[in-house]
Order: structure tokens, then C-alpha cells, then sequence
């Protein structure tokens, strides 16, 4: 039997939210009046590691067209990144702090290592694990001073992690802030896996790589950024080490269920910008990664701007994008 909230109950933010798609499929909800002039734009932010720096050429051209989104989802560095740009942070200001605390191996390892082992006896302490803490990396890169919950962020921000004693993706938008992020970071075996709120997470990308289906509740435009890369550099290559399997073969399981996503939330606008020139792990490479994307934000422009036209001719058209089932959103 389906379990009813009536209006006024004590639900959580999420169940609130999909409370609201319920009512939206039973044509319950209430019609509200859009502006023809301001779509509502939901991103979704896909993992990659560094190749996933690439998302800030796109978040600067929305600031170029003057665009703010509605709803931010982050899987991963999606999350890292989306966080910031949810605080406020422009495009710019997300490229000059990637170039500011990515910019060479020194500054990386400062960041991750100087607050790990202080001294001989706290690495010995340490049992010589290597595995990093994700939530020390992330105080150590996001901006000082940077919210400590959700609810201090400007744009409503949903982060993407993975339950590894559940096998289910676990959905954050509401409480504390930095170890949802963390949680959504932690590679596994890089990371050791995070404890937070009755989960043990490790990276979002295990389970939902581009995480359009958090973006798409709420939104009129649902833009897709799929930094993940595909095999097109690697059709002739023979020489792989370990690494590369490992990573590869990571990125062929995340290929598979980002068009299992694409099927049941199809994105009106999808990039997905030729990143395989650049290593999973080489974040020392930082303003390169940038500016090779930074190609293509006309391109994003273009399929951007004939969304929004497309949607003011009609807003009350139902949106392009289906949800599960091939349920089609209710006008609104």
C-alpha cells in the first residue's frame, strides 16, 4: 500500500520533493505561472576526477549568457565544483581557485600531505595506510571561509555519493555540507570510504555518474555536463598499464549507466567534451584541462540558447524530458 503525506506533515526535504513529483503525476499540483524570460535550469555535474575540471569553462558560459541555475546536482567533482558554484561562485572565480590550489604537484601535495603527516610518529601511527581522508581534501580545497550546511547555499544543491554496504546511491541536500562532498569524492582505494549519516560512502560515480535525475524534478531545461570521456583515443592503443585498466574499465561501467540515466531523464542540452588526452588523476594539469574545454563553450552556447528560445515560443509546452516509465512531466 502507498503511503500518503498530506500537506502540513513533518516530511524531510527529499521526501517534500518527490512529494511534489507525485502530485505533479497525478496532475495535483498546483499550477504555477512562469516567466517566459526565466526558465528554470537544472545541471546535473558528472564525475570524471580532473577530467572533470571541465565543467568550469561550461559554468562560465552561463555566467556569459547571464543564466543562474534553479537546481544543481553534483556526482563526484561535480559535487566539489558544484558546491562552489551553488555558494555563488562565479566561473572565474571557480577557474582561479582550481588554478590557485591545483596548479602544480607541490601545491596538490602540500594540500593532501601536510596536514596528514605532521611527523615520523604520526606516519608510523598510521600504519603507513596511504588511503587519504576525503573529508580532510575537501576542507583543504574548497575556499576559506565556505558553508558548513546546505541550507547556506544560494541555489538548492543535491550531491550524489554511494552506499557501499547498501549498493544504492545516497542523496544529500539538507544538513552538513562538507561530508556529503566527501563522501561523494572517496574513489575507492584512493579514499578510505566515509562515515555520515548511517552510510559508509564511497564515490558517487559508482552508482550514478551523471546524476540528471536529481536535476530534473524541478526544472524546465535540464542540461547534462558528462565529463567521463569515450574510447575514442583508445581505439589503437595496446600499451596499458595497471592504472589505466583500473581507470578504464571504471569509465566503461560509468559510460554504461550514464545511458541508462539518459534513457529515463533525456537532458535537453548534453556535452560531453573530449577529455581523454588527459589522465584521471593529473590535476597538475589543470589550466590545460580548462582551456581545452573552454573550446567548446560556443558550442554549449548555441544548444543553450535555442533551448531557452524553443521554451519561451511555448512555456507551456511539456517539458522534452520524461521521467521513469516514459511519464511525461506535467505542465506547469
Amino acid at each position: 500500500m502507498t503511503e500518503v503525506f498530506k500537506p502540513g506533515t513533518n516530511l524531510t526535504p527529499l521526501q517534500q520533493r518527490g512529494q511534489s513529483i507525485i502530485d505533479r503525476l497525478n496532475g495535483t499540483a498546483p499550477r504555477v505561472q512562469k516567466s517566459a524570460a526565466m526558465p528554470r535550469i537544472g545541471i546535473a555535474l558528472g564525475g570524471g576526477s580532473a577530467r572533470g575540471l571541465t565543467h568550469i569553462p561550461y559554468i562560465e558560459a552561463m555566467d556569459e549568457m547571464g543564466l543562474k541555475p534553479s537546481v544543481i546536482a553534483g556526482t563526484s567533482i561535480g559535487s566539489l565544483l558544484g558546491a562552489g558554484w551553488a555558494n555563488g561562485m562565479s566561473g572565474i572565480e571557480l577557474r582561479e581557485h582550481a588554478f590557485d590550489v591545483l596548479g602544480t604537484m607541490k601545491v596538490i601535495a602540500a594540500r593532501i600531505w601536510g596536514n596528514h603527516f605532521r611527523s615520523l610518529g604520526a606516519l608510523f601511527q598510521s600504519g603507513l595506510n596511504m588511503q587519504l581522508d576525503a573529508c580532510e581534501v575537501v576542507d583543504n580545497f574548497l575556499p576559506d571561509p565556505f558553508p558548513h550546511n546546505f541550507e547556506e547555499l544560494k541555489v538548492p544543491f543535491y550531491v550524489v555519493a554511494t552506499d557501499f554496504q547498501s549498493w544504492h546511491q545516497a542523496v544529500f541536500n539538507a544538513g552538513p555540507l562538507r561530508p556529503a562532498i566527501a563522501g561523494s569524492i572517496a574513489i575507492p582505494t584512493l579514499f578510505r570510504p566515509v562515515r555520515f549519516a548511517n552510510h559508509l560512502l564511497v564515490d558517487g560515480g559508482v552508482v550514478n555518474p551523471l546524476p540528471l535525475d536529481q536535476a530534473a524534478a524541478d526544472c524546465d531545461i535540464l542540461v547534462g555536463i558528462d565529463v567521463n570521456g569515450d574510447p575514442a583515443n583508445h581505439l589503437n592503443r595496446v600499451d596499458y598499464k595497471a592504472l589505466d585498466v583500473w581507470f578504464g574499465a571504471a569509465q566503461i561501467m560509468m559510460h554504461s549507466l550514464i545511458a541508462h540515466m539518459m534513457a529515463a531523464y533525456p537532458p535537453d542540452v548534453y556535452v560531453r567534451p573530449h577529455v581523454d588526452a588527459f589522465g584521471t588523476m593529473e590535476f597538475w594539469r589543470v589550466r590545460e584541462i580548462v582551456e581545452h574545454a573552454a573550446k567548446d563553450k560556443d558550442n554549449f552556447k548555441r544548444q543553450l540558447d535555442r533551448k531557452i528560445e524553443s521554451f519561451i515560443a511555448d512555456p507551456e509546452r511539456t517539458a522534452a524530458t520524461t521521467l521513469p516509465h516514459g511519464l511525461h512531466r506535467a505542465p506547469r
